[in-house]
């Protein structure tokens, strides 16, 4: 039998994913049931493009909430406990690079990273570069787009 990894979240992650898992099953699939409902009225659908489309958005949506429930159901909580001296799942912490620019990540697993929202996973180069390190230290990270430094300023 294959085990599973566990997927580790934390507070905020797991209200996103119920976040969105409640929106994509109260609002956008009975507006996808709906449209293709209408599109299905209309008319042959057998050569129509949007209710293709449509169809299509409504099995990935399907996919997608089926994702978000299998994560909820395995996700285990994240503890802050204990000293918080080294960078860890959940810590937030605040780098510079060589060239002086300051940048905060949140450490989180890969379910809830989002690079954009500053949420970086520890399976990314920065962030399996950054665990277990401690405030002072420089990391170096080799990542596809080359080579990178950083100096750990803050955890938190």
């Amino acid at each position: 039998m294959v085990r599973e990894r566990p997927i580790v979240l934390t507070p905020e992650g797991k209200a996103a994913l119920e976040q969105e898992l409640e929106h994509l099953r109260q609002h956008k699939l009975p507006l996808l049931l709906e449209r293709l409902q209408q599109l299905s009225n209309e008319g042959d659908i057998s050569d129509n493009s949007e209710y293709e489309d449509t169809k299509e958005e409504l099995v990935l949506t399907e996919a997608r909430i089926r994702e978000i429930e299998h994560i909820l159901r395995r996700a285990q909580m994240i503890t802050r406990a204990g000293p918080q001296d080294e960078v860890r799942l959940g810590s937030r912490v605040t780098v510079i690079d060589e060239e002086g620019s300051v940048e905060t990540w949140v450490i989180v697993s890969p379910e809830e990273a989002n690079a954009a929202q500053g949420r970086i996973s520890i399976e990314s180069p920065v962030g399996a570069a950054l665990l277990g390190k401690r405030v002072g230290t420089t990391v170096t990270v080799r990542a596809p787009g080359g080579e990178m430094r950083f100096t750990i300023q803050r955890i938190e």
